[in-house]
Parts: structure tokens; C-alpha cells; sequence
């Protein structure tokens, strides 16, 4: 019996139905579209089985595959190494044409290539496209075409680029739905994927209070964050709309996302970033890497009371606010004079909205190593940070419950890490 020629839709960091750029192009096929997701051992295997990250992206193709149903269709899931996946996919459907959004980080990208060889082979047209980002990695360069590695004329340039393109397009899949291939493929539960549901839970993101990002955006104990990060990084949400919002809204905010295509550039251009310092004239500081200390600083048990909120508040939820991220980084780098790399590992494995440009560009600005860095000298004092931004407390009691009862004194001193750090890096820099 003849098979059905088909197409298929990869979803990765897209989790969404509405605006994705590459279904609505898959939609367009000739040929019916079957969905499809892929849980890659390569990345679960190195995840912890409550991790809720998987979590979200159950949930997130769950409610896809409830919506997919209403109209008769249903989202093929599939786990494995990625290639061996498609190579299954390939010899079970006629495939003609497979779609899928890019990824601009490393590993996605080595992926894609074999994939996209994998499919020639087999005579299978692959079609990928721009969804993530407004701009990709070489559409916002410098005059002579070399990649900005400067916050400010990179934005500059962006806004200059992005008044070009306003209103921004919607890309309207649900006109093509009746293309869908009609399937009731088995949606296996996340135990069978090799996970168990998490105690820690992705919020959703909220909008509201926006206006006044600016005003509020650096109190801990304010909560005026949008909780919107972990879900642009795996695309429930389309960055079109995002953006279309934020530019109505509030420029600090459309600020903030424009930082998020500037560090993904970054990686793009500058893939040693992942390990090693963008400046290499900071490769010489001798790091104290102290495994006790590292440890205390993980637990938050530092002595200084906005660091240890906000290593519990990040070890007790997947989040930590932005403002505290900065002190907390700050003070492992300087304070306890462990390397950038220690830190960024540790995020990794706890953030719910971890993304390796931004955390990889974020580590290396409060260390001082990155492209458009804080400078070496720049010590952030975690008390007068705590009276800035908690004067009253708020934001550390909530994580601190032990902190009227007689808190225990800092691990290191102030004035003398501070001192230490700015020597070592005097010493270690590189000329």
C-alpha cells in the first residue's frame, strides 16, 4: 500500500501554534503537515529527572496536541538521539519536505547541519527559517560588516533597523490548519520520556505593570517582572508580539530584549565564549576556585544577605531576579575570586529560563571577561546593594527566614575581597 506523501514541521524553541513562521510555511506544502518533536537524549541526558524545564516543554506540547485534536490531528513526539530519530521518520513516512525555525546556538546548529545532510540523502527538501529574533546574527553589523561588540551602537542600529520593518508581521497558521496530516498519534506521559512532574513550576508570564518597568524593575521585594524569559526560550510565546508590545510600552523593556539578540550574536560570531574569556587579556587571573567556598555561595550561606536570598530564592524556584543575579555574580567573581565558568554551570543546571548566550554574556560582563563588560575595578558592595534596593528587608526575609534570630557574619570581608580582587586582576591582565 502507498504511503501518504507528507511534510513535516519540526518544533524546537517554538512550542507555540499561533505566529510560528516556519509552521506557516509548512501549512503552505502541497502536501499535509505532520508535527513533530523530538526529546533529544544528548541534552536529557544530562538533566536531572524532576528538571522543570522538560516539564514546561511537556506541558507547552501537551496543550498543542489538545489544540491539534480539535481539528483531527495530533503532534508525533518521538525520543532519541536526533539523527537515529529521523533516520526512523524517514524509512516509516514518504517525507518530501521538513520545515523547522532556527537555532543559533552551537550544538543546534552542528544538529541541523547533519539533519538537513541526512535529509538530501534521502532526496527530502528541508526549509528553515528566521523565528526567534527579530534580527539575526549578520543583519545587524557594522558598516564594514564585522559584528558589533558594544551594547549601545549594537541597539542603536537595531532600533534604526527595526523602524524599517514596523508594524512587525503576524504570521496567521490557523487560516491553514485544514492542512494538518489527520493522525491520533500516542502522547506518551512524561514518565515514559524518562521524567516526573517537578515541585518547581514555570509561572506564567504576565504584561501587566509594564509601564513602569523602569521604576521598578531593580526591587526584589516589588516582584514587577514579567516572567517572561523562560518562555521566549522555548517559544510559547512568538518575540514578534513581544516586542510589538514593548515598543508601544516601555523602551527600558524593548531595551531589555534587544540585550538577548546582542548576546545571541555574540555567540554566533564569537563561539569560544561558551568556555573561555571574550577578552583573552584576562586570561592570566589566578582564580582562587575555593570548593568550599563555591559550595557556600551555591547553598546561601555567604553572610551577606542579598547574595544568600537570592541563591535560595534561585535553588527553592528556577528563578532569581535580575538585579540580585548581577550581586550575586559580582560577588562570586570578586569577592570570592572563582572564575565565571564555576557560576555559569551552576545557572545552567538551575535557571527555568537558562539560555547559554545570555547567561554565557551575563557571567562575563560581572566578571569583567566579556564583550561590553563592567570593569575589573567595579566591586559591587553587597550591603549597599541591599539597602538600595530591600531597604526594608522584604525581599531577604522572604527567603531568609533565619535573618532576625541573629544572622551569621559575612564569609569574607568587604573591603579586604575587595582589595584582593581588584590586585589579582591588575596582576593577571594580560598586556
Amino acid at each position: 500500500m502507498a504511503k501518504t506523501a507528507v511534510s513535516f514541521f519540526w518544533f524546537r524553541r517554538d512550542l507555540r501554534l499561533e505566529d510560528n513562521v516556519g509552521l506557516f510555511y509548512a501549512l503552505q506544502s502541497e502536501y499535509p503537515v505532520i508535527p513533530l518533536f523530538i526529546f533529544d537524549d544528548s541534552i536529557l541526558d544530562s538533566l536531572p529527572k524532576d528538571d522543570a524545564r522538560v516539564g514546561l516543554i511537556y506541558d507547552s506540547l501537551l496543550q498543542i496536541n489538545k489544540e491539534l485534536q480539535s481539528i483531527g490531528s495530533s503532534i508525533l513526539i518521538k525520543k532519541g538521539k536526533t539523527q537515529e530519530v529521523w533516520q526512523t521518520i524517514v524509512d516509516e513516512f514518504e517525507v518530501k519536505k521538513v520545515f523547522f525555525n532556527k537555532d543559533y546556538e552551537p550544538y543546534a546548529m552542528d544538529r541541523d547541519d547533519c539533519i538537513c545532510q541526512l535529509l538530501e540523502q534521502h532526496a527530502i527538501l528541508s526549509y528553515s527559517f528566521k523565528d526567534q529574533v527579530i534580527f539575526e546574527e549578520k543583519e545587524i553589523t557594522k558598516a564594514d560588516g564585522l559584528p558589533y561588540t558594544v551594547y549601545t551602537p549594537y541597539k542603536n542600529k537595531w532600533l534604526e533597523q527595526f523602524a524599517k520593518i514596523k508594524p512587525l508581521q503576524e504570521y496567521n497558521t490557523t487560516q491553514s490548519f485544514s492542512n494538518f496530516y489527520k493522525s491520533n498519534f500516542d502522547f506518551p506521559a512524561l514518565e515514559q520520556i524518562g521524567f516526573v512532574e517537578s515541585k518547581i513550576k514555570v509561572k506564567p508570564y504576565t504584561l501587566d505593570g509594564l509601564a513602569n518597568y523602569q521604576e521598578q524593575r531593580d526591587f526584589p521585594a516589588v516582584d514587577a517582572t514579567s516572567y517572561l524569559s523562560p518562555h521566549l526560550r522555548f517559544g510559547t510565546v512568538s518575540i514578534r508580539k513581544m516586542v510589538a508590545f514593548a515598543d508601544k510600552t516601555n523602551a527600558t523593556f524593548l531595551s531589555e530584549l534587544i540585550w538577548r539578540e546582542f548576546f545571541m550574536q555574540i555567540l554566533y560570531h564569537f563561539p569560544k565564549v561558551v568556555t573561555q574569556n571574550f577578552k583573552s587579556a584576562y586570561d592570566g587571573i589566578q582564580w582562587r576556585n575555593n570548593e568550599e567556598d563555591f559550595k557556600r555561595w551555591c547553598e546561601g550561606r555567604t553572610g551577606y544577605p542579598m547574595v544568600d536570598a537570592g541563591m535560595r530564592q534561585l535553588n527553592e524556584t528556577g528563578y532569581m531576579h535580575n538585579r540580585v543575579r548581577m550581586v550575586v555574580a559580582s560577588f562570586l567573581c570578586k569577592h570570592l575570586l572563582i572564575q565565571w565558568q564555576w557560576g555559569e554551570a551552576y545557572f545552567a543546571q538551575k535557571l527555568l529560563d537558562y539560555e547559554l548566550s545570555a547567561n554565557v554574556g551575563n557571567w562575563q560582563w560581572a566578571a569583567g571577561t566579556g564583550c561590553d563588560a563592567a570593569p575589573y575595578f567595579r566591586v559591587f558592595n553587597p550591603d549597599i546593594q541591599l539597602k538600595k534596593f530591600d531597604e526594608k528587608g522584604i525581599y531577604i526575609r522572604k527567603w531568609i527566614p533565619e535573618f532576625d534570630l541573629g544572622y551569621g557574619e559575612p564569609m569574607v570581608d568587604h573591603a579586604m575581597a575587595r582589595d584582593r580582587a581588584i590586585a589579582t586582576y591588575k596582576a593577571g591582565i594580560l598586556t
